[in-house]
């Protein structure tokens, strides 16, 4: 038993910790607001265990940085059982809200009924495609369900942090921006290979700036859906002197099949690295589209080094 002066036991008093004073506090951790809007990742492809698994990692990365968030996945291409499609998962999210609406309605808690978004979508590409997009927009309208729906992922200089980790890890470029030491198999030029076409390639392109920069090594982008797109950019690359090329798929992964990438690399006589898959910046920035379509702090990414 405590009393005004202390416990009267003797026993020490756990004290809040004060918090630091000056620009150099630490911020207030932020969590999800009560309510908020699901954030459900619309995930291209044909789904299967490797992009269940991806999909999964992204989400969780999203959830470590926002406490509380309800995070879903959807698939464009999904079948209702194992993987559901993107419409079913938009209308289990408002089906859930109203239940949980009329629950506490039946509990007699003063409650208002819900409005605005039931959910924020997320497209997972990290470059414009507008088939893919019009996909994404067609299930959203086909749900009958209230949400918003962000940008794509890119150009973000976090992806051109991951290409450089991507490329690094396959032998493909230095891991460190200082150029300590040296890779004999770094290539001396990058071919960013993307997918939606033309306005694909230009999107990428601003990353490819991003990614040059950081190799000091010339990078083209090129469209993996285009006949000749690849061979083309090699052929230009060759010509302004590069001799070792390699090339780095623009993509998280299950936007195309992984064997267009083997093929495109073999067209045109180069190793390639892994796609972008479940890095943890794109957690983050798939976290950065939803915070910001709901005018809430968003989250404060790493210094690109």
């Amino acid at each position: 038993m405590s009393s005004p002066t202390g416990p009267a036991s003797g026993l020490p008093v756990r004290m809040p910790r004060p918090r630091q004073p000056g620009r150099h506090r630490r911020p207030e951790p932020l969590a999800a607001p009560e309510g908020a809007p699901a954030l459900v990742l619309a995930v291209p492809g044909t789904p299967g265990e490797a992009t269940r698994s991806l999909a999964e990692e992204i989400v969780s990365i999203a959830r470590s940085e926002l406490p509380g968030l309800d995070a879903r996945i959807g698939y464009l291409d999904g079948d209702d059982t194992e993987y559901p499609t993107l419409q079913a998962v938009l209308a289990h999210a408002a089906d859930e809200r109203t239940a949980r609406y009329e629950q506490a309605l039946a509990a007699g808690a003063d409650v208002k009924q819900p409005d605005g978004p039931v959910a924020v979508v997320v497209p997972l590409l990290a470059g414009p495609d507008s088939a893919l997009l019009r996909q994404v927009r067609q299930a959203v309208m086909e749900s009958k369900v209230a949400a918003d729906l962000t940008d794509v992922l890119g150009p973000h200089p976090l992806l051109a942090e991951a290409l450089h980790v991507r490329l690094s890890e396959a032998g493909l470029a230095r891991a460190d921006r200082a150029r300590l030491f040296t890779v004999a198999t770094a290539a001396d030029g990058i071919i960013l290979a993307s997918v939606g076409g033309d306005e694909a390639v230009q999107a990428a392109g601003i990353t490819g700036m991003l990614l040059a920069a950081r190799l000091a090594v010339p990078v083209m982008a090129a469209a993996l859906d285009q006949e000749g797109s690849v061979a083309a950019v090699a052929e230009q690359l060759r010509g302004s002197g590069s001799q070792q090329l390699a090339l780095a798929p623009y993509l998280i992964g299950p936007e195309i099949d992984s064997v267009v990438v083997e093929e495109a690399a073999k067209e045109v006589d180069c190793a390639a690295a892994e796609a972008l898959g479940p890095y943890p910046a794109i957690g983050k920035l798939a976290l950065a589209k939803y915070t910001t379509a709901l005018g809430i702090a968003p989250q404060q990414a790493p210094a690109v080094r």
